[in-house]
């Protein structure tokens, strides 16, 4: 994909919105930033790479009564998709530009696998190679062996919703049945195994909320029962009962709306699995209501939506 393409969509659209969101270098060879483009000036400023792992969609909400065009990947135009569907954006006042992307890195997993080496260089190659030069030796390793693990089970490479796309589109490779194998696998372990494993994962929160803070569908941050008072769900002390009830009470939060696209985990600074509970619920979801999130912007939230009668829940017949 050419960066030039992209910087000529940027300048167009710029003249039809009163910001454009995108990517530029960060304090380092190994990150990228957000980039608010304003002028076109500003749109030089602009690059695209697998550094580029930000969710650009969670700033639309925030935004929403501005003229506004982002640049979105396959993972991150399901957030717009939930958006539409919940009605948190005015879709007209937005302008798409998709990119279609074969992945990302995990700058956790690059960190470790160059034994948290500095790096002074990274460039990468269009066969999928990441060449990566520290103080040390200079490395090359393959994307997938560096990228999250959302990357290795993409179903939607190609943005689902665009005004503009930029390159060729790209259909996914990875079989459906991967994406959610290893929460299949973990349901095998027996109650007893999974509490075990969650409070040895959750007595590691700081409770510094990054997760939260991350996800593009929090977007009642202002009255999050974190700091909420009235109504008063949980206290500020450090212990792993009120962990676990902050992390439950987040996931349910996000049952039939989490978009997976992986923000929580990457903005854990503990390195705790977040995500994996929010995606056993969507697993549920889709067996129940044969609903994915984020992915058809007419379609509508399971828990919008109410029947007294559902195909597949037959709690009425326990008994």
């Amino acid at each position: 994909m050419s960066v030039d393409k992209l910087k000529d969509a940027v300048k167009q659209i710029l003249n039809e919105v009163d910001v454009v969101i995108g990517y530029t270098e960060g304090f380092d060879k190994v990150h990228a930033t957000p980039l608010f483009i304003n002028t076109q000036d500003e749109v030089d400023k602009l690059i695209w790479d697998q550094r580029c792992v930000h969710n650009l969609a969670s700033y639309l909400p925030s935004l929403k009564r501005k003229k506004v065009g982002v640049i979105v990947k396959g993972c991150d135009s399901r957030t717009i998709v939930q958006y539409i569907q919940e009605g948190l954006i005015n879709k007209e006042n937005v302008k798409i530009i998709g990119i279609p992307c074969t992945g990302v890195i995990s700058l956790k997993k690059l960190l470790k696998a160059v034994d948290f080496a500095n790096i002074d260089d990274i460039t990468f190659e269009g066969n999928g190679n990441v060449n990566v030069k520290t103080d040390k030796e200079t490395k090359t390793f393959s994307l997938m062996d560096i990228a999250p693990d959302k990357c290795k089970t993409c179903q939607y490479p190609t943005p689902l919703v665009y005004d503009v796309l930029i390159g060729d589109p790209i259909k996914s490779d990875k079989p459906k049945e991967s994406v959610y194998e290893d929460i299949i696998e973990f349901d095998k372990k027996s109650l007893e195994e999974k509490l075990a494993y969650w409070q040895k994962e959750f007595d590691r929160c700081i409770r510094c909320y990054a997760c939260r803070n991350a996800c593009p569908m929090c977007v009642c941050q202002d009255s999050c029962i974190a700091e909420s008072r009235e109504p008063h769900w949980i206290s500020q002390r450090a212990t792993l009962t009120e962990k676990f009830m902050f992390h439950l009470i987040h996931t349910v939060h996000l049952a039939g709306r989490c978009v997976e696209c992986g923000e929580c985990e990457r903005a854990c600074p503990m390195g705790i699995p977040v995500n994996t509970l929010k995606r056993k619920i969507n697993l549920e979801m889709k067996e129940l209501f044969d609903y994915v999130p984020g992915v058809n912007p007419d379609d509508k939230p399971p828990m919008y939506t109410f029947n007294v009668d559902e195909l597949k829940i037959k709690e009425h017949k326990i008994g």
